[in-house]
């Protein structure tokens, strides 16, 4: 032990306590999904915090010269048995009573049990430390090993610290309308006991309008259970927003609803309301679930098997490379089905997987935090089969269960997660989110991440082509636009069982009218043929402005693909606006067929004879009465300003139509979008707007102060003011400069997303400031320095073959679950996020994104 000690002596700088804000990566290890559960354990390097697996902590030795490591290894307990009764001494497992994570009393995350060793291993002859043997050592070697220990056992991991980031479901704001709500004098007293709905007579899911007293049921869920929606009725012919569900009533509390802002709210004066209509709530006793207690219930079963299991079968689980399972970390389905797909496209296979030594070998000091890396990593985890192995039985020793279960034990992409997610409003949440947009916001971090090498988003990458004919010249203008996913529109006036639509849709009317049960909902059958057809006709542009014509005539657009990508990405348009602006789900079964030929929908480009549109700018919305002052340019003088751009004049803003902005507005648009769907759409009234709304929802920049054209800042900000340091580090971390990722940031209002999205749309812009990867000046290249070339895509015959889908259960993007399949050696496979298994009868009516690759001769 003295040996030891002097060795712990000499590395003592080395071995440090963590601090605030120290990031401790003690659960996973940053190349590998290794965790202290592992066979092996994990060892934490003592100066950066950094955790390694017993395959690569000799690496990390070899790299960094670091010696002292603390090792972490748990050894899962046996189940006791009735855990959840006290017979066994032991307190019963808590169940959650709140919505919500990481809150006490919500979603226990730690749900298993495990006992724990520590101790300090020293490298390279790996010799062992435990607590007890420091007590032997000098003091200053005791002292600070302690110390470290234990600070960095007691530090917030980060991995756990992102599984467990709190969120609160319940938490609800006070309603616009509960001080001021106005409660009629009609005499109305309800009993304490008894209620019914006055429409339909239903005794349970009852809510009092708080303005009038009266009482119905609540909404028709998605089975058809709930109730009949005459409280929604109500509310729609009397403009009562607030109601209050009976049964939930009591001293501390109840369940209201606003039904004008769509959301459960906080009352205020809910006593003196309830009181106004007989009720004392301090006398008052629950006698029906809460909607928190009934979407726990939910929650609580999404995860199961059961949920998305087909036809009640029984499926076979798979395990084995390629077929590993990915745990979810609340509401991650939708990246877990996401990379499951990407990563059986052999370009992202090659490019992280084929090279992962080459990778790792070559990632910065801290991997945790390099794309490249932690993409390698997980592209492995999945297809290694190294992590494709079976859950263990939570029943260890007692008898095996008869049915397979399917689950895994997979790996958890934290570091992954937290990776690609962050800085994003949306992606750093753990909140459900729309795959659709997940898989563009990766291919754009592949893109930015990809600028020199092999760049395997090429393989989605394909050219549209889009012409226009102006109806009074029948001249056109050909224009060409990068895209990775095909959005496929559902034509539901297209459907094959229209007379049964309708006979369903007659039914339910009865049904509400009558107070019956709703009957079983009806799915549209829509031919994909139909969506293809309404995919490739024309589209009638009826303010387009015409360079030949001088002025707005009519004009047909068709779009073609220009060039065919290796793998074709389909997007039903099952997602949509109703007539209230509100968002819905088209409940669609489209015929998607397993092989696609799109030969037909090649462009063509320039016809022979066919004349061009010239090409002339439409005239720029200024203000008439504003006197343009220029700005010096790079090229002008102060005597000279014929060289200056009024469009850089940042004092200049341009007419909008007011009305128009105000109809976006109060359909709940954010103001700044609002302003730039008029002035991108030429003031020409509420229809353009609203389709340019709709088609740049996505935008990250969508709802950002509007910026014009040729401007580098929105208006009230200034080119000097400070910019984050965090951000600056980011977008360095990219390969910029210092000063490029600056000028991005302020010419961004600070806002990261658009800031990585502007520095990689002025490149060329940039090229005249020095690059951070070690490269030449742009003075220096200027000479050998050839043209940026245009976005490179491959070609070849438009034949495919569907090879996986990606499905959606829910109403909205923002809810519910995705699973994927995915075909494997001629076997379609499910995969639910840990549970893999063979598919009995893939849904490929249901999808929600599919995926095809070129059929090859």
């Amino acid at each position: 032990m003295a040996e030891v000690s002097e060795v712990l002596m000499s590395v003592l700088s080395t071995i440090r306590v963590p601090r605030p804000g120290d990031r401790v990566h003690k659960d996973e290890c940053a190349l590998s999904f290794s965790s202290p559960e592992s066979e092996g354990g994990l060892y934490v390097c003592m100066n950066s915090f950094l955790g390694f697996g017993s395959q690569y902590v000799d690496r990390h030795h070899t790299r960094s010269g670091q010696r002292a490591y603390l090792h972490i290894s748990r050894t899962r307990k046996a189940p006791k048995e009735d855990e959840e009764n006290s017979g066994s001494g032991d307190p019963p497992k808590k169940k959650p009573t709140r919505l919500a994570i990481g809150i006490e009393g919500g979603f226990n995350v730690e749900q298993e049990q495990y006992e724990e060793e520590v101790k300090v291993v020293l490298f390279p002859d790996r010799q062992e430390v435990a607590a007890d043997d420091l007590a032997t050592m000098p003091d200053l070697v005791r002292e600070r090993v302690s110390l470290a220990m234990a600070g960095l056992m007691s530090a917030d991991s980060v991995s756990h610290a992102l599984q467990v980031q709190q969120w609160d479901g319940e938490v609800r704001a006070e309603s616009r309308h509960a001080v001021e709500l106005k409660q009629l004098d009609n005499g109305t007293k309800i009993p304490p006991s008894g209620w019914r709905c006055e429409v339909c007579d239903l005794q349970e899911n009852l809510w009092m309008n708080l303005s009038d007293g009266r009482v119905f049921c609540g909404r028709r869920y998605f089975d058809g259970s709930g109730g009949n929606n005459h409280a929604l009725l109500h509310f729609q012919q009397t403009g009562h927003p607030l109601a209050v569900k009976l049964g939930t009533i009591t001293p501390d509390g109840a369940d209201v609803y606003s039904y004008d802002e769509d959301d459960m709210v906080l009352d205020p004066k809910l006593p003196e309301h309830l009181s106004h209509f007989g009720i004392d709530m301090m006398t008052m006793e629950k006698t029906e679930h809460t909607m928190t207690e009934l979407e726990i219930a939910v929650n609580q079963r999404v995860g199961e098997w059961e949920v998305i299991q087909e036809s009640g079968a029984t499926l076979r689980p798979l395990s084995g490379p390629g077929l590993t399972g990915m745990k979810n970390l609340g509401n991650s389905c939708y990246l877990n089905s996401v990379m499951q797909v990407l990563f059986t496209v052999p370009d992202f296979q090659s490019k992280y997987v084929s090279n992962i030594d080459k990778i790792f070998d070559e990632a910065p000091s801290d991997p945790t935090q390099d794309f490249k890396t932690q993409v390698a990593k997980l592209g492995y985890g999945l297809l290694s089969g190294e992590y494709s192995k079976p859950a263990p039985d939570p029943g260890e020793g007692s008898e095996p269960s008869s049915e397979p279960r399917g689950d895994q034990v997979g790996i958890a992409a934290r570091m992954f997660k937290a990776l690609v997610g962050r800085g994003h409003p949306e992606f750093s949440t753990n909140r459900q989110q729309d795959a659709q947009e997940f898989l563009l916001h990766f291919i754009n971090m592949v893109e930015r991440n990809c600028r020199s090498g092999v760049n395997p988003s090429e393989a989605f990458r394909f050219l549209v082509e889009e012409r226009i004919v102006c109806q009074q010249s029948q001249k056109a203008k050909y224009t060409q636009r990068v895209d990775y996913i095909l959005q496929l529109p559902v034509p539901m006036d297209q459907a094959t069982n229209t007379e049964e639509l309708q006979e369903a849709e007659r039914r339910r009317e009865e049904a509400d009218s009558s107070g019956a049960p709703p009957p079983a909902p009806v799915r549209a059958c829509i031919p994909f043929t139909a969506c293809m057809a309404a995919l490739s006709e024309p589209e009638t542009l009826t303010d387009f402005w015409s360079s030949a014509a001088q002025a707005k005539t009519t004009a047909t657009k068709t779009t073609r693909f220009a060039s065919f990508p290796d793998h074709m990405v389909i997007q039903v348009k099952k997602f949509t606006f109703g007539q209230d602006w509100v968002p819905k789900k088209l409940d669609v079964s489209i015929d998607v067929p397993d092989t696609l030929d799109l030969t037909a929908l090649r462009g063509t480009g320039q016809q022979p004879g066919e004349e061009l549109l010239p090409e002339v700018a439409p005239p720029p919305l200024m203000t008439p009465d504003v006197e343009v002052k220029g700005i010096l340019g790079s090229h002008g003088n102060e005597e000279d300003d014929s060289l200056y751009s009024p469009l850089l004049c940042q004092s200049v803003s341009p007419v909008l139509d007011d009305s128009t902005v105000s109809q976006l507005c109060e359909m709940g648009f954010p103001l700044e979008a609002c302003r730039k769907a008029v002035y991108y759409t030429g003031n020409t009234g509420i229809d353009g707007a609203m389709n340019w709304v709709m088609g740049h929802m996505d935008d990250p920049d969508f709802s950002a102060p509007m910026v014009l054209p040729g401007t580098s800042s929105a208006p009230g900000t200034t080119p000097t003011e400070s910019v984050s340091e965090e951000h600056l580090a980011t977008i360095v971390s990219m390969g910029f400069s210092r000063d490029q990722a600056t000028r991005a940031l302020r010419a961004t209002s600070n806002v990261l997303e658009r800031a990585v999205d502007w520095i990689f749309s002025h490149l060329d812009d940039l090229e005249s400031m020095e690059v951070s990867e070690g490269g030449r000046s742009a003075a220096e290249s200027e000479g050998s320095r050839e043209p940026p070339p245009g976005p490179k895509v491959r070609d070849g015959p438009g034949k495919y073959e569907l090879f996986a889908f990606i499905s959606h259960m829910g109403t909205s993007t923002m809810c519910g679950h995705y699973v994927c399949h995915i075909k494997k050696d001629q076997q379609w496979v499910i995969f639910n996020d840990q549970k893999v298994c063979a598919s009995e009868k893939p849904p490929k009516d249901l999808g929600y994104l599919y995926f095809y690759r070129r059929v090859t001769e």
